[in-house]
């Protein structure tokens, strides 16, 4: 008997939750619940300036001044150290 109690209780819980969700959305259906934007989050791939030209399948000697001839790449330094996002990269070599 006392686990009939904890399953609608259970249950209720659950009905409540999604009617929630549901009302709170109500006004905007394009709207992203939580959940989709935790998936949606996409992970930020660097590539450090050691590595660009395995990256870009190049020298090394290719990019070893590559920050100083193209001034107008994208890179982010962190602790005396540069990195490349791989997306922001191929965006660059895209627009050259």
């Amino acid at each position: 008997m006392s686990y009939d109690f904890i399953w609608l209780g259970f249950c209720i819980l659950i009905a409540s939750y999604l009617i929630g969700n549901g009302l709170k959305n109500f006004g905007n259906p394009n709207a992203k619940s939580l959940l989709d934007i935790l998936n949606d989050e996409e992970e930020i791939e660097l590539v450090s300036a050691k590595e660009l030209h395995v990256f870009l399948n190049v020298p090394k000697e290719a990019t070893s001044n590559f920050i100083y001839e193209h001034p107008e790449v994208p890179f982010i330094e962190m602790n005396g150290h540069i990195f490349f996002q791989k997306k922001r990269i191929c965006e660059w070599l895209e627009q050259q």
